[in-house]
């Protein structure tokens, strides 16, 4: 299949930092590619500059054959872009806000809002849309913010880390409308801490580290080169809670790696039925106090609620 975007060898300098060093990579028309690393890796200067939100220092991007650089109108037309921050007014409701995104996009009239409510079912809050987004919770802001990317039918999407900060089940309907829109035949370009998502949603992923692309490949081939591993997600009470959990399994024997966003900390681990147990025995001792594990397997959701006193909901 042709390709949606081609990414030439993009270098980014803020002064003597380099937040992106030599990228390069592509993005076949329907085709999901996900951008994988760590906070600070580069995925979200990758993305600003290939949304045109500023000119990279050196390289160039083509999306359907319109350079980043030199044709920033038609490249803005092809896209849709879903922010890691929300993007949506706080006094207007769901509706409002993508009437109003939507005029931005040069819709009116019947075929505006034709459009918002097509949107409006698609991430599933027509019945709550003349709520304000105030009122939202993050989940359902998650998904307005995705509705406002959508709304001029882009034919590559991109999504910078749009579960970040959601309950486990804001997550599953995100990555569900994900797989959805691929479906119908749009790309994605979707970055992300998480490898368990990369994993369920790519057709291949670029894993990048200090602004340099390390490897890219399909799942089999990257599992192939770093050896299979499982995530599992603890959530603590807060960001500095999180930041002391992860320093603790920083280093630990059996931990592949272990990072932190807000109150949520995510740890690779080669088998996570084995792993449940020693790191809930950790953050016992060290007086963490986990408020809750996100993993899809029931039995090891058993296990840990076994281990921290908790009984089984009906």
């Amino acid at each position: 299949m042709p390709n949606i975007l081609e990414v030439r060898q993009l270098v980014k300098h803020y002064g003597s930092f380099t937040a992106v060093n030599g990228v390069s990579f592509e993005i076949q028309a329907g085709e999901i590619f996900s951008l994988l690393g760590p906070n600070g890796a580069g995925k979200t200067t990758t993305i600003s500059i290939l949304s045109t939100l500023f000119p990279p220092t050196s390289g160039d991007a083509f999306v359907d054959g319109h350079s980043v650089i030199t044709d920033a109108l038609a490249v803005r037309r092809l896209i849709g872009i879903v922010p890691q921050e929300i993007a949506l007014y706080e006094e207007l409701t769901a509706r409002e806000n993508l009437n109003f995104w939507g005029t931005l996009y040069g819709l009116s009239g019947g075929a505006l809002k034709s459009r918002v409510e097509e949107i409006l079912t698609q991430i599933g809050l027509l019945d709550k849309a003349s709520g304000r987004i105030k009122t939202y919770s993050g989940g359902m802001k998650r998904r307005v913010n995705i509705g406002v990317g959508l709304l001029h039918r882009p034919q590559l999407l991109f999504m910078d880390e749009p579960t970040v900060g959601i309950d486990p089940q804001s997550r599953r309907a995100i990555l569900d409308m994900v797989l959805e829109l691929n479906r119908q035949g749009m790309a994605v370009l979707y970055t992300t801490h998480y490898m368990e998502e990369a994993q369920e949603l790519s057709h291949r992923v670029g894993i990048m580290d200090h602004g340099q692309m390390i490897a890219i490949g399909t799942v089999k081939e990257l599992t192939r080169q770093v050896g299979e591993t499982e995530t599992l997600r603890f959530q603590v009470a807060d960001a500095g809670a999180a930041a002391q959990f992860t320093a603790l399994l920083q280093g630990t024997a059996g931990i592949t790696r272990a990072t932190s966003t807000g109150d949520e900390v995510s740890v690779m681990v080669p088998h996570a039925a084995e792993a449940i147990a020693p790191i809930v025995t950790q953050a016992t001792e060290a007086g963490l106090k986990i408020r809750s594990l996100d993993v899809q397997e029931p039995n090891l959701e058993a296990v840990f609620l076994h281990l921290t006193g908790r009984a089984l909901r009906d």
